[in-house]
């Protein structure tokens, strides 16, 4: 079986592993200290005990982390705990990097090499920061693949690269690896992946492996298993196909549901462990439950608010959603399927009461949503072809980039305000300020990247 089915696909990998060099090896965010002490606390101390961990990242910079010590350290859980709202499933991926670092660094230990082979030290960081952003370049080969089902491979190709470019995706893989967005876009690339295989036969094996995928979505990102909406659709099909019940239907339907729900309550059951240990039930902290409105009082705003929406930082996105209007006409199955999993977001961010993300670069929480944005961009570009050409389709691409870019220099300099869009000075330094700068923002980028990937405070208690 060969590994890359089309040039196109082999020339989007080469890319994207090349990119590794673009990476941020960083562990700054409090979201990202979170998620990283998980690796320290259990493989080092064997507990979920953080105090340790949260002190040390807080003497490296306490100025810096004011806010970090009055959320993280001088606050406790209901058992005497330090909090961590974040979930495990990003250090459960990076524990293959983190491992094997810590096997270099005791072999060097044993050469005689000066070296701290003490989990927290910056081999280990820059271990987990290039495995989110390697975890990032798979999920993106993965929209591609998902995308061919839709489009032709230059099409595919090109709206990989868009949505690589042109959303926040690249600011989560190269600038702030250490959050769990880049591993999200994996997992729920993994998650839709696998629909295919299941509706092809939808045996009660295939459907606990697709039940696993979904409790590592979980695991990652609990938010992301909101995506599982998606499985109504294989799930009751058959029922609507034949028009009536068939003898054995629901007895069917009733074991791919157990299935499906045992696989992924036992992917996800570390993390509920971990909550009776610190919270003293299997449950999250008490404060993520009152940050929500369930009635998703904010859903519009997500999405079309001029200082916070999805379509207002990656206007791109907006095109692309036309694909998935497109699709009912085509395979209307695929299309619901990806429509309910994009609703399952735009309804669980617009219940955070934090819906505004303020403080972040971009719509970050719909990072997890790449494929289905892959899918409906490969759909729209592909009817867009005919009349735009490979020459005007690169131009609409390479505008949304070099947007994307602006803003994420905008950003990093710290010349727009970080916690909301304001359109006359958005544009003003888009257009006027960014462009003579460039030059000097990529030399600094490999010189002095710290400068430009944002405060270390940047965002607290808000994955």
């Amino acid at each position: 079986m060969k590994l890359f089915r089309e040039k196109t696909e082999l020339v989007l990998a080469v890319a994207l592993l090349g990119s590794l060099v673009l990476v941020t090896p960083r562990i700054a965010e409090s979201d990202a200290v979170e998620y990283f002490s998980y690796l320290h606390s259990i493989l080092f101390d064997g507990d979920v005990d953080f105090e340790n961990e949260y002190r040390h990242f807080y003497d490296e910079d306490p100025e810096g982390r004011a806010g970090f010590k009055e959320t993280f350290l001088d606050r406790s859980t209901a058992t005497g705990l330090k909090l961590n709202f974040g979930p495990m499933g990003s250090a459960v991926l990076w524990a293959p990097f983190y491992v094997a670092t810590h096997v270099v660094l005791i072999t060097a230990q044993a050469f005689g090499a000066e070296v701290q082979a003490d989990g927290l030290s910056q081999p280990y960081r820059t271990a987990a920061a290039f495995g989110s952003a390697l975890y990032g370049a798979l999920g993106l080969l993965l929209c591609y693949r998902f995308a061919r089902r839709y489009a032709a491979p230059w099409i595919c190709f090109l709206t990989v690269v868009a949505l690589w470019w042109a959303s926040p995706v690249a600011y989560y893989m190269y600038i702030a690896p250490g959050m769990s967005h880049a591993p999200s876009l994996f997992a729920v690339a993994i998650f839709f992946s696998l629909w295919p295989w299941v509706s092809a036969s939808p045996s009660v094996g295939r459907w606990a492996v697709w039940g696993a995928s979904a409790g590592l979505m979980a695991l990652v990102r609990e938010q992301d298993l909101f995506f599982a909406a998606a499985i109504c659709v294989p799930l009751l099909r058959p029922l609507f196909e034949a028009g009536r019940i068939e003898p054995g239907a629901l007895q069917k339907i009733a074991g791919q549901i157990a299935s499906f729900g045992a696989a992924a309550l036992a992917v996800f059951s570390p993390q509920l462990i971990v909550y009776q240990i610190l919270n003293g039930r299997p449950l999250p902290s008490p404060h993520i439950g009152n940050k929500m409105g369930w009635t998703s009082p904010h859903a519009l705003e997500v999405l079309f608010s001029p200082e916070h929406g999805l379509y207002f930082w990656s206007p791109l996105l907006l095109v692309f959603a036309v694909g998935g209007l497109l699709m009912f006409r085509r395979d209307r199955a695929a299309a619901i399927v990806l429509m309910l999993g994009f609703a399952s977001q735009v309804y669980i961010s617009g219940a955070v009461d934090s819906w505004t993300q303020a403080g972040a670069f971009g719509s970050r929480r719909f990072l997890g949503a790449t494929i289905v944005f892959a899918a409906w961009g490969a759909t729209v570009l592909a009817l867009l072809q005919p009349y735009l050409r490979r020459a005007g389709l690169a131009v609409l691409v390479t505008a949304a980039i070099s947007w994307n870019v602006a803003l994420m220099v905008q950003f990093g300099l710290g010349i727009m305000n970080r916690d909301r869009l304001v359109w006359n000075e958005v544009l003003r330094a888009q257009f006027l300020e960014v462009p003579p700068r460039m030059f000097s923002v990529v030399g600094r980028y490999f010189l002095a990247r710290d400068e430009l990937a944002g405060s270390a405070q940047q965002e607290v208690e808000g994955s």
